[in-house]
């Protein structure tokens, strides 16, 4: 997953705060500081990362070898910078390396910190140029997190997709505030998953008595076309809509999707599934839209009830899907068309969306076995 931190650069209170209050409503909680660290904690829940022994994260580099100024030593393991990383780290602390890259030197010195270091500041004049790409080829292996120092949504792109990879996060000194919107919106392109969807036949629509349901609440609005992906079997999924339409029997709730009966899998984030019966608050979800794209979604709250229930089964190219949904016309799949259709309208030969997935699944992990689900 990329992520974004943020610092604001001056002194100016004000300006500091409307930029981290903009940035902690973007979904950005990580905060370097260096003089007003106290206030900033404050304002939210907030990781903070500093020089500091008491930070979150301890910068190390800022006012040593990383900064561009000082003489780096030529025997890079008698770094003075890499001494403090190894002293902070024996404490139990995470570490950030900074490093500015300003000579052959410099980008030798971040490789040999990025070894050491939890996560690795990169601070460039121009990221479209080589350096970037050589520390990226050469930590690719190494368990630390790269961070660029970015100014704008410009060069933020041009850091997350370096080597197509990109670097796992960018550390955003924005110009205005405008910028963390956009930055922030960037990320969640970026991490988005998409899922190819097949337009399945139905071949069997019947009553199946009663069992326990559940209702998935979520912390997001969707819209008509999205739901989430829940069925009996991993190797296939169904789209199972929002109730985000109106209904002559009840209001809408585009925030809830009516799942399935406790033992139907949901994907999550990662291509990963987990029970229904799992969910709980504060869970993380993916919604997905007609075409496969993908929302990550925190559950807001899980409602499971006896309802009576309806089974269904389509097909896909000799490849058959089951799952169990309630039999209520306020519940839908969606059609080929894109369009929802209410389970107390389905018949066979009508065709919906799924997903198939050729990956068996183990603990909710896709991997490569055979399984037979009937």
């Amino acid at each position: 997953m990329k992520f974004a931190w943020i610092m604001v650069e001056g002194t100016n209170w004000d300006r500091k705060k409307e930029a981290i209050t903009t940035a902690l409503e973007s979904g950005i909680d990580h905060i370097v500081d260096f003089t007003d660290v106290e206030k900033i904690q404050k304002l939210g829940n907030v990781t903070i990362i500093s020089d500091v022994e008491g930070a979150d994260v301890v910068m190390v580099g800022r006012n040593g070898e990383g900064d561009g100024t000082l003489i780096i030593p030529d025997d890079l393991s008698q770094s003075k910078d890499l001494a403090a990383i190894t002293s902070f780290k024996r404490k139990g602390k995470k570490v950030a390396a900074y490093v500015e890259i300003t000579s052959k030197k410099h980008e030798e010195l971040a490789s040999y910190l990025g070894r050491t270091a939890d996560y690795l500041i990169l601070l460039g004049k121009d990221w479209t140029v080589i350096p970037l790409e050589n520390i990226i080829a050469d930590l690719q292996k190494e368990d630390v997190k790269l961070i660029a120092a970015v100014s704008d949504y410009d060069e933020a792109k041009v850091a997350l997709e370096t080597l197509e990879y990109g670097t796992d996060g960018v550390l955003l000194c924005p110009r205005d505030t405008s910028q963390i919107r956009k930055v922030s919106e960037l990320i969640e392109r970026i991490d988005s998953e998409r899922y190819q969807m097949k337009p399945a036949t139905v071949t069997r629509v019947e009553a199946v008595g009663s069992g326990d349901r559940v209702c998935v609440d979520t912390c997001s609005m969707m819209s008509p076309g999205e739901g989430m992906l829940i069925g009996s079997y991993s190797r296939g999924m169904f789209l199972v809509h929002s109730e985000s339409l109106e209904s002559e029997y009840v209001a809408s709730r585009p925030f809830r999707v009516n799942a399935g009966p406790v033992h139907a899998y949901v994907m999550t984030p990662g291509n990963r599934t987990r029970y229904l019966s799992e969910i709980e608050t504060g869970d993380e979800v993916l919604t997905v839209d007609k075409e496969g794209n993908t929302k990550t979604t925190v559950v807001g709250r899980v409602k499971i009830e006896k309802r009576p229930l309806m089974l269904i089964e389509a097909e896909y190219e000799g490849v058959v899907l089951r799952t169990i949904l309630q039999n209520a016309e306020t519940i839908r799949l969606v059609g080929e068309d894109g369009k929802p259709i209410s389970v107390a309208d389905l018949k066979k030969g009508d065709k919906v969306m799924v997903y198939l997935d050729e990956s068996a699944r183990h603990f909710g992990m896709a991997i490569d076995e055979t399984i037979i689900e009937k």
